[in-house]
């Protein structure tokens, strides 16, 4: 039996679906694995060091407003401004949109080191 010429289309789309690998990034113990068997540690002493380095990172990041590791990123904190209450136009249609206060977030920046290397 054929398909219909409206679904063939669809049948080749799937198939490259398929083709394609899921990209995972290297979790916490994969890290730890990987920096231990570099310098001869065991993997449970480099997992603490990497809790007591994010650790510092959010400490550093409250009270400075930057912390920097170096070779590999630079995080900062940035005041989001208040938003107003109003109407604004979303995908072609009048929303009524609630008054935000302002915040402030954090924001990593690459070293300019792992930007050229990419």
């Amino acid at each position: 039996m054929a398909l219909p010429k409206s679904r063939a289309p669809m049948k080749a789309m799937k198939a490259m679906k398929g083709n394609k690998k899921a990209v995972t990034s290297m979790g916490k113990g994969a890290i730890a694995a990987a920096i231990a068997e570099e310098h001869g540690l065991k993997k449970a002493v480099c997992s603490k060091i990497m809790n007591t380095l994010a650790a510092l990172a959010a400490k550093e990041v409250k009270n400075t407003g930057k912390f920097v590791i170096p070779g590999v990123t630079r995080l900062q904190t940035r005041v989001k401004p208040a938003t107003q209450a109003g109407k604004r136009e979303i995908f072609g249609k009048e929303v009524m949109v609630k008054a935000k206060p302002a915040k402030t977030i954090v924001k990593a920046y690459p070293v300019a080191a792992i930007k050229k290397s990419i």
